[in-house]
C-alpha cells in the first residue's frame, strides 16, 4: 500500500488558464498548500489525446447531459433543452457537451501536471473549487478567476471556461496520469519542510 502522503492526482490548466497567464498562480497555490509538483509540461493536445482523456461510457456522458439539464433549472434559463439541443435525452445532450469539451481543450496549449501529497485528490479539488464558476467560493482558483457561466456557454454551444481540470477520484487519477505521462517523466522527491509537516 502506498503511503498516504504519496497520493497522486492529475491537473490540467486549460487553454483559458494558459491564455490568461494564470499558470504561475495555479502552481503557486498548489505548492503553498504543501503539495508537490512531480511532473510538469506544456503542450498543445491533439484531438485524439483529448478524446481519449474524457470517458466514453454511456453513464458518464449521460451525467454530462443531466448536469446540463440541472443548470437550466438552477439558472432559470428561459429556453428549453429541446429549443437548444433538439432533444431532452440526457445522453444525446451529453454527447454534444463532450464534443464541446474536446473542441475547447484542443483550442490552445494546456499545462499538464502530476501533483503528489497527503489527500492530494481531495486537496486539489478543494483548491480548484466546483466545476461551475458561479458555485465556486472566493479563495478557490475558479472562485477568484472564473467568470463563465453555463447560461452563456449553452447559448454559445461551447464548454464552460473554468480554467482547470482536476481528477475526481483515485481511479480517474490513475487513468489520467497514465494517459498523459510516461513513468520516467514523473519525479518523486522529498520537500524540505516534509519532516515538520507530517
Amino acid at each position: 500500500m502506498a503511503k498516504p502522503q504519496e497520493e497522486r492526482t492529475l491537473v490540467l490548466i486549460k487553454p483559458d488558464g494558459v491564455k490568461r497567464g494564470l499558470v504561475g498562480e495555479v502552481l503557486g497555490r498548489l505548492e503553498k498548500r504543501g503539495l508537490k509538483i512531480i511532473a510538469l509540461q506544456m503542450m498543445w493536445p491533439s484531438r485524439e489525446e483529448m478524446d481519449n482523456h474524457y470517458p466514453k461510457d454511456k453513464e458518464w456522458i449521460t451525467g454530462l447531459g443531466r448536469n446540463t439539464a440541472r443548470s437550466y433549472e438552477e439558472f432559470k434559463i428561459p429556453s428549453t433543452l429541446t429549443d437548444d439541443y433538439g432533444t431532452e435525452d440526457p445522453y444525446e445532450i451529453g454527447k454534444m457537451v463532450r464534443a464541446w469539451l474536446v473542441d475547447f481543450m484542443v483550442s490552445g496549449p494546456i499545462v499538464k501536471i502530476v501533483i503528489e501529497g497527503l489527500h492530494a485528490i481531495r486537496m486539489v479539488r478543494k483548491i480548484v473549487g466546483p466545476t461551475i464558476p458561479a458555485f465556486a467560493e472566493m479563495g478557490t482558483i475558479r472562485g477568484d478567476f472564473s467568470v463563465d457561466s453555463p447560461v452563456l456557454a449553452n447559448v454559445q454551444k461551447r464548454a464552460v471556461r473554468n480554467l482547470i481540470h482536476a481528477s475526481g477520484n483515485p481511479e480517474e487519477s490513475a487513468f489520467e496520469i497514465n494517459h498523459w505521462f510516461k513513468p520516467a517523466e514523473i519525479h518523486s522527491y522529498k520537500r524540505s519542510e516534509e519532516d515538520s509537516m507530517f
